[in-house]
């Protein structure tokens, strides 16, 4: 019954709440997040693309100037030097064949993958492990490269990757409900303003139709487009 009444106040406190301004929504969103945890603050938008159209695809990463306040896990594929550079930079998981050879075997236990370029005909054996899971590397978003130590560094420190799904989506995970408001509202028009600048060259009519802000557990608040976009 507690559980109820939480969902009960929680809807009560949105009701008629719409296309709010970012702090607005953030405030709500924070207030109502009463779990036994620490929920995520989660941002989905609806965009005005069809990704079956390579043209309309819109991928990137961008570093959110307060983090995730997740822990992420990072695994490394590479070799000799830039091994030794990926688990001195903090790497959770290191290795070249011997690693291909575990997430073959279905155990991946990290968040993002990392590799370096001599490493992709390897990496490239796990397409249909790591690529449904969004873990497969691509140098589009700076996962396939040299500077392991930057991009081992830049994944701990509350990088964001983003890719729209199928019905147009994108979503991600934008901090933790105990951070500060500002920090949440710095966050979220981060994320906004670098799916923003992915636009794809062919993407017609309206690109942001919708952007809508919730918590792990609590219901989910429309932002205000033009608000959110500083438009």
């Amino acid at each position: 019954m507690a559980k109820g009444k939480r969902t009960i106040a929680a809807r009560e406190q949105f009701a008629g709440k719409r296309d709010v301004t970012v702090e607005e929504a953030v405030a709500l969103v924070k207030n109502n997040a009463k779990a036994k945890f620490d929920e995520t603050v989660e941002i989905a938008m609806n965009l005005g693309v069809d990704p079956r159209h390579a043209d309309q695809m819109v991928r990137g990463v961008v570093a959110l100037p307060n983090g995730t306040g997740k822990d992420v896990r990072v695994a490394v594929f590479a070799r000799d030097a830039k091994a030794d550079e990926a688990k001195a930079a903090g790497a959770d998981v290191v290795g070249a064949e011997d690693l291909m050879e575990i997430v073959q075997g279905g155990k991946i236990d990290f968040d993002r993958c990392i590799a370096t370029p001599d490493m992709m005909p390897i990496v490239g054996r796990l397409g249909k492990v790591l690529g449904p899971r969004n873990l497969m590397p691509n140098p589009k978003v700076g996962t396939v490269t040299m500077d392991v130590e930057a991009a081992v560094k830049a994944a701990k420190g509350g990088e964001v990757q983003f890719k729209v799904e199928k019905a147009g989506v994108v979503h991600a995970g934008i901090g933790k409900a105990s951070f500060d408001e500002a920090k949440l509202v710095e966050n979220v028009r981060a994320f906004v303003g670098a799916v923003s600048k992915n636009k794809p060259a062919g993407a017609k009519g309206t690109y942001m139709k919708k952007i809508v802000v919730s918590s792990t557990m609590g219901p989910s608040v429309t932002i205000n487009v033009e608000n959110a976009t500083g438009n």
